[in-house]
């Protein structure tokens, strides 16, 4: 679809002021038409036909689309960790919780599914929310639970390993 647009505006770029004219009179016309169409169909029908690309597109160029731009956006962020915090004009401003490692990959995508749900939506600030500590502590780690160990010494099979980092030969078990 968007290879059609581009086809279209290459060609009235091209076109004199009366091709141009002649467009924008039918562009008006088929809006007249498509909104006693929306009036006809009813709130619960118009909502099923907005979810259709190329009709949602038509219903915008139109200013006829049933949702609003922010109903929109959060319908498009559905499912993802962003959160809209502000919709005005043409920006639009999230909060984006991180998920995993990294959130930098997310923040393209974002901006994609807004302009796509909100073409008239020019700016898009992501304000990043700063991640919870993911460390885990490394004595939970522990696997065996043996007897305390004086916290000077700690033996290993092969070596005794001093807190003031010296390091011996330890006691080693003989064969039977």
């Amino acid at each position: 679809m968007n290879e059609r647009i581009g086809r279209i505006e290459s060609m009235l770029e091209q076109a004199g002021p009366a091709a141009a004219e002649l467009v924008k009179e039918l562009l008006d016309l088929y809006g007249e038409g498509l909104a006693r169409v929306m009036a006809a169909v009813g709130e619960e029908q118009a909502l099923r036909l907005a979810t259709d690309e190329l009709v949602s597109s038509l219903l915008l160029l139109h200013d006829l689309h049933p949702l609003d731009t922010r109903a929109r956006v959060e319908s498009a962020l559905a499912g993802t960790s962003a959160e809209v915090l502000v919709v005005e004009e043409d920006w639009v401003r999230l909060r984006l919780r991180p998920t995993g490692c990294h959130s930098a990959p997310a923040e393209p995508a974002l901006r994609e599914a807004v302009r796509n749900a909100a073409p008239e939506i020019e700016h898009v600030e992501i304000e990043v929310e700063a991640a919870a500590s993911t460390l885990i502590p490394i004595e939970s780690l522990t696997v065996r639970r043996g007897p305390a160990v004086r916290s000077d010494v700690t033996e290993r099979s092969d070596a005794v390993v001093r807190s003031d980092a010296t390091v011996r030969p330890g006691p080693r078990a003989s064969a039977p």
